[in-house]
This record gives structure tokens, sequence and C-alpha cells, in this order.
């Protein structure tokens, strides 16, 4: 009631204004003098905060509806713009109007920029700048002139590239309904990229089982071929047949042997294992494994193998524990490390020349992703981290399985049921855990499954 008898206290004011502009005569100066210096004869209540307006062409009838709007738009907003005189009140811009302007003032900025300046731009500090720029804009970097698809095969650029900081590993992955092309996913930018390796074989299904210094190593179905590829610059190679013919699935870990080289090791369950040097170009078997270790190996073929210095490691079973092979001296090694109980889908890792293991815990029909360290004095599994409960509780009741790929500092879990498919990320360094987008085809909606893959840090100078 009280603001109803405002607005009509108002309204009487607006005409008794309206009455006295028409009673002045227009030919009187003074008339008109003191026209355009009206002031209210009443005041406004004290409750109501009103900002100056000039309100034209006001008739008798329009006077209720234009005070009324008046005063629901200054109790909606507190900074009420003035209308000027012969202006309708403005109005809301469509977004693409806005966005053109947007993008006319960006491309203005762009005019501005004088081509004679940067024509002079010093070509070592060009070569710097590119080298620091995030990895994903390569993608675009190389299709832009000959010039610059070139500088990645100089040598300077190529030293530019180790003074920058390793970069967050990325993930080459294989899905189970596009085996013959690979999906690598940038947790930087939290995107999938869907690459194409042409000399990669068509007619062979090859799956990524290691990497090292930006190579990942491939290995065909068959456990007959390996190859060797960057998948961000196509460079590939496939390496010479083995001397040992070998039927049976094997491990393989992969390392850095120099400044561009790279060691590849596999490992059979009957104990027979070769090495490749690529400074070599070839395989070579440095001696026998050692009698102290237990034949058969009963190796976790889905653990991948972690490298510590010039150390591989791999898992094993039946005894429970970890074979290590040194590079150096030949010498392998077994411990026997119980693992931890009501535990599955384990596979090694490694952070900071630390070992660790990840794992399902189940119990009852609750299942947990745990992570554990290696305690080297007592040589047994320490909990150190799990999956916030939260997400854990998604899995309750169902029969989960999990996939890890990568295995140093950055970890991708694929987890999944007959419900549910899942990817998550964990950072050892943070103790992070991150979901992943689900990957999808670039012209296609449905979310594809994870099989196989591994991390590998993306250098653009690596070659096979």
């Amino acid at each position: 009631m009280e603001v109803l008898a405002m607005l009509r206290q108002l309204i009487g004011q607006v005409k008794q204004l309206l009455q006295q502009q028409n009673t002045h005569s227009p030919s009187s100066s003074s008339s008109s003098s003191s026209s355009s210096n009206f002031s209210f004869p009443l005041q406004s209540p004290p409750l109501l905060h009103l900002p100056r307006c000039y309100v034209l062409n006001l008739d008798d009838s329009s006077a209720e509806d234009s005070c009324y709007n008046i005063i629901m738009t200054a109790g909606k907003s507190e900074n009420l713009k003035m209308l000027e005189p012969g202006k309708p009140p403005p109005k809301k811009k469509a977004r693409k109007e806005r966005n053109r302007g947007k993008v006319t003032g960006t491309s203005c900025s762009i005019e501005n920029l004088d081509p004679q300046i940067w024509k002079e731009f010093p070509e070592d500090l060009f070569e710097a700048v590119i080298a620091r720029l995030p990895i994903a804009t390569f993608f675009r970097f190389r299709s832009v002139c000959r010039k610059w698809n070139s500088m990645l095969m100089s040598q300077s650029f190529s030293e530019q590239c180790t003074q920058v900081p390793q970069p967050q590993p990325w993930f080459y992955t294989i899905t189970h309904e596009n085996v013959n092309t690979g999906a690598m996913y940038d947790p930087m930018l939290k995107k999938w990229h869907h690459p194409t390796i042409p000399a990669l074989p068509t007619k062979l299904i090859v799956l990524p089982v290691a990497s090292a210094g930006g190579l990942v190593c491939f290995l065909d179905i068959g456990h007959r071929s390996f190859y060797v590829c960057n998948p961000l610059t196509r460079s590939f190679k496939e390496l010479p047949a083995r001397s040992v013919k070998v039927w049976s699935r094997v491990a393989v870990g992969m390392t850095l042997s120099g400044k561009s080289a790279y060691s590849i090791l596999w490992v059979g369950c009957d104990g027979e294992f070769e090495v490749y040097d690529s400074r070599k170009n070839s395989w070579t078997r440095p001696g026998f494994m050692s009698s102290n270790v237990k034949l058969p190996l009963a190796l976790n073929f889905k653990s991948q193998t972690i490298t510590i210095g010039n150390k591989f490691y791999f898992m094993r079973s039946e005894p429970d524990g970890i074979v290590s092979y040194d590079m150096v001296t030949g010498i392998w090694k077994q411990f026997i490390i119980p693992a931890p109980l009501h535990l599955s889908d384990h596979t090694l890792a490694e952070c900071g020349g630390r070992i660790m293991l990840v794992g399902l815990l189940t119990k009852n029909a609750a299942t947990c992703v745990c992570i554990w360290e290696l305690q080297k004095m007592t040589l047994l599994w320490k909990e150190v981290d799990r999956m916030p409960n939260i997400w854990c509780l998604e899995f309750y009741g169902k029969h989960v399985r999990m996939t890890c790929l990568g295995n140093k500092g950055l970890l991708m879990l694929s987890l999944r049921s007959r419900q549910m498919n899942r990817l998550v990320t964990y950072d050892f360094s943070t103790g992070e855990w991150m979901k992943v987008p689900g990957c999808v085809l670039p012209r296609g909606r449905k979310r594809q499954w994870i099989a196989c893959g591994t991390a590998f840090h993306p250098r653009l100078t690596a070659l096979a």
C-alpha cells in the first residue's frame, strides 16, 4: 500500500509539471528559462532514490505507465543510465554482433603489427620461442610453410628443445573399436588427438608396449616384429628380425642409452631375452639369466616394465615379486615381495626413483584403487594413497576391471564394467585424481573403450 501511495503521489507531480509547461508562453524568454530549470514542488519520498532522466512527448495517457517503468527499472538496477533527447532506450545486442566487435578489434590489433619490424626477428630467438610453445601447437605449426617444417630437423632447434623442461607425458592408446589406429591424450589441454601413422602395417595389429625419449615401441600381436615411432613427427623405423624365435608373450622395456640412442629389452617366460641397440641397429644376447632367478617366469604382462637409471624392473608371480636387469653389468636379480591381500589388476609404476604399485583392492562388494610404495629396507608394500571414497562408491557391487596406461609420474587408469567406462589420471607428485573426457572419434559420438596404451614424453626432435 505504501508503494502504491508513493506511485500515485509521483504521478500527480508529473501531471502538475505538464500543466505548468502548457500554461507558459514559448515567446517569453523568462518563461522559457523558468521552464528549463523547473523543480518538483513536492519532495520525493525518502525511500525512493530515482536517478535524473529526461522524458519527452509525455502525454496524460502514458504518464502512469512511464513513471511505473521508471520506478521498476530503478528498483532492479542501481545504475540507471540517462536517456539522451531524441534517442530510444539502448537495446541488448545479439551475441553475433558482440562477437563481431571482438573479432574486429582483434584484427585491427594484428593489422597494426609492422611487417618490417617482424621481418628482422632473429632466427635463433625464433627457434627458442617455437621450442617453448605448447606441444599441441605443433600440428598447426608444420603446415605453415616448408621452412618451418624443415626447422624441426635442424641441430640448433634440437638444442633449443633440450633446454626446455620436460612436459607432462602424453598417452598413446589403442581402442577396442579401432585397433589399427591410435588416439593420443594431452593431459595439459585435456584433449584427444587422432594421429595417423601410415608406415605402421595395416594388416597386422600392433600394440604400444614401451616408450623412451619421445619414441613409442610397438609389437605386433604375433610377437614377431618390433617398430619404433615418434607419433608427433611420424618418424618410423622397423627393427631387424630377432635372432631368437619366440612364439609366446614377452615383456618389453625401453630406455635411453645416449643423447639420441635407445635400447630395447624383451624377456620371455622361459628366461630367453635380447637387447636391441639403436646405434648398432642389431639385437644381441649379452648373457644368460642368473641361476638364482626361478624359472619359468610367471610374468605379469598387464604390468608395464619400469626403468630407473640403467635398470629394468619386471613384475612376476609365483612367487610374487620383482625381477630386475642391469644394462651395465648384465646381471639379473630376483626380489620376493608379498603382494597386498585382495589385490587384482596390479601394475608397477615409478616416481622419482621410487618403485610404486597400483592396483584394485576388492573386499566383499567394495572396490577401490590404491597406491603402494615399496619399502627398500623391509621389501614390503606400504599404502600411500587411494582414490576418493565418493568415486569408489560407483564401483560398489560391480565387477570392475582396470588397465593402467603409463608408469612414470602420471598414470591413466581405464576402469570398466558392463555398466561403466571411466578414465582417470593420477599424478604421483601432487596426489591429484582427475577425470578424463571420453575418447570419441572426430566424426563419431560413441565413446571408445581403451584396450591398451603407454605414456610417452612428447619430443619434436626424437628420431626413430
